[in-house]
Parts: C-alpha cells; sequence; structure tokens
C-alpha cells in the first residue's frame, strides 16, 4: 500500500500519540496538532519531515481554520484525518462548575465540530477522503457520574453520523471510534473531576473518583486499538462505527438494548399522537 498523510488532532498523548508512531513507523507521513511544541520534540527528531507539526487548540475556531488551511497548503494532499483532541470531565452534575461544562463541550463537541467542518471543503476539492472521529463507549452508554463527559460525546455522535450522509457522495467516509478503557495516559493527563460534594459520597456518582487511581487498570491495549482504528481505513465503504474492547461491545449491547425494550411497547401510543389519516 501506498504511503499515506494523515492529519490528527491531540498527537502529543493517548490515541493521538499511538497512532503518530504507529504510522511514521510504517512509512506514512503525519501532520500532527499540539498544544506544546516540546510534548514531541522525539517525534520531530526522529522522522524528521514526515512528520508536521502545528500549534492548535481546538477551542479556537480561527486557529483551527488556519491550521487545517495551511496543512492541505503545504502537503498537497491529506488522506486521512483524525479528531481527537478532548478530555474526560467527570463527576456528579452538581458537582461541575459551568466554566468545567462549558470548557468540555467547546472541546470534545464544539471543537471536534469545528474540525470537521473545516477539513471539508479540502477532501471535497480533492475528490474524497476519510474522517475518523475519537468517540468513546461514553458516546452510546449513560452511566452516573459521567453525565457532562457523555452529553459532549453522544452530540458528536449525532453530528458525525448526520454528517457521514451528507458528504458519502463526495467520496468521504466518516468513523466514529468507540473504546473502552484503555491503559493510554488518560488517567493522568486527560482526566478532570468535579469538585466533590457529601451528599454523593455514597452514591454511584461517586464511583468515578476512583478513575485517577493508579490501582485503576483498564483492559484495552491502546497499541492494538490504533492498530484496529489504521485498518479500519482500508474498509470500503467507511464502517460507521468501530467499537473496540470487551467492556465498550458489552456496554453498548447493553444499552442498545435497554433502549429498544423501552420504546417498543409505546409504538401503538405513538402512532396514536399523529393526525387520523
Amino acid at each position: 500500500m501506498a504511503p499515506q498523510t494523515w492529519f490528527i488532532t491531540g498527537v502529543n498523548s493517548g490515541f493521538g500519540r499511538e497512532l503518530s508512531e504507529a504510522l511514521l513507523r510504517r512509512g506514512d507521513r503525519v501532520a500532527g496538532t499540539v498544544r506544546k511544541a516540546d510534548s514531541v520534540a522525539d517525534l520531530a527528531r526522529e522522522f524528521g519531515d514526515r512528520f508536521w507539526t502545528a500549534h492548535l487548540d481546538v477551542t479556537d475556531g480561527e486557529e483551527i481554520t488556519r491550521v487545517v488551511d495551511r496543512a492541505f497548503t503545504e502537503l498537497d494532499r491529506i488522506d486521512v484525518v483524525v479528531s481527537n483532541a478532548g478530555y474526560g470531565l467527570f463527576g456528579a452534575a452538581e458537582e461541575v462548575s459551568d466554566d468545567q461544562i462549558l470548557h468540555v463541550l467547546n472541546t470534545n463537541l464544539v471543537g471536534s465540530i469545528r474540525v470537521g467542518r473545516a477539513v471539508l471543503p479540502h477532501l471535497r476539492a480533492q475528490g474524497g477522503g476519510r474522517i475518523i472521529q475519537l468517540s468513546s463507549v461514553a458516546g452510546q452508554t449513560a452511566a452516573p457520574g459521567a453525565s457532562l463527559y457523555q452529553a459532549s460525546k453522544w452530540g458528536i455522535e449525532a453530528f458525525m453520523e448526520a454528517l457521514s450522509h451528507e458528504v458519502a457522495g463526495f467520496g468521504i467516509g466518516v468513523t466514529l471510534v468507540e473504546p473502552g478503557g484503555a491503559r493510554t495516559d488518560f488517567q493522568s493527563g486527560s482526566l478532570r473531576l468535579g469538585r466533590p460534594l457529601a451528599a454523593y459520597d455514597n452514591t454511584a456518582a461517586a464511583m468515578v473518583r476512583n478513575l485517577q487511581k493508579p490501582e485503576f487498570r483498564p483492559a484495552g491495549d491502546p497499541k492494538r486499538m490504533a492498530a484496529a482504528i489504521i485498518d479500519s481505513v482500508e474498509q470500503h465503504p467507511a464502517p460507521l462505527r468501530l467499537v473496540l474492547g470487551r467492556s465498550a461491545y458489552d456496554g453498548i449491547r447493553a444499552a442498545l438494548t435497554e433502549r429498544l425494550a423501552d420504546i417498543e411497547p409505546q409504538q401503538e401510543l405513538a402512532y396514536s399522537a399523529d393526525f387520523p389519516e
């Protein structure tokens, strides 16, 4: 397979870092965005001009447009865009502040929407490409203590699913990646908690406070997950969803089954709410 060019946001850590290392080592070219340039200095030294970098804060819409435009101009063609930058905000709804709510939504949801919109004119002009959006098992499940993180992921799932239908005719495929917990540096670098309230100490919402403890060891292998994401680009048509990890598959399947069980008994009532034929 001929080398490809990937644009990936947030390559300094997590899946962004795993993907970048795997792609560069197999001979592909990566355009990666970071908040701190020195966080990927080792990759720049090792891979030289095959690793293009730029500063990007995905809460800055104007900067997103500038960086995307420059990447496509300087690299000519980008085959795959990975919208990866984001983080986890956990805590009961009462425990997170208004500022925290706005920031996680501006990063995970609005930032990802802006990245998707910014790349579309370029992908259409070059006759197609692939958009990969990092979501989560949290994009289809709902658990106490994760309401705001899940709101950001449910939102980007809806946007990307609708977008996939809008752009299919241009040869642009869209894939939502839904991993379960993985042993990345998410716990230490990309996880934030609200301010604990005693009222929630003995409730299910308090369980998320354990996520930052060293003994919490997710089952997901980030290297295997990154390999599956890379392999998905060879699938045509693009898979709309890529579920990775036992916890993700079991959790999503249970959530969807429960939702169907909730609505199916309501068919007669639902139909009765229309004007008579």
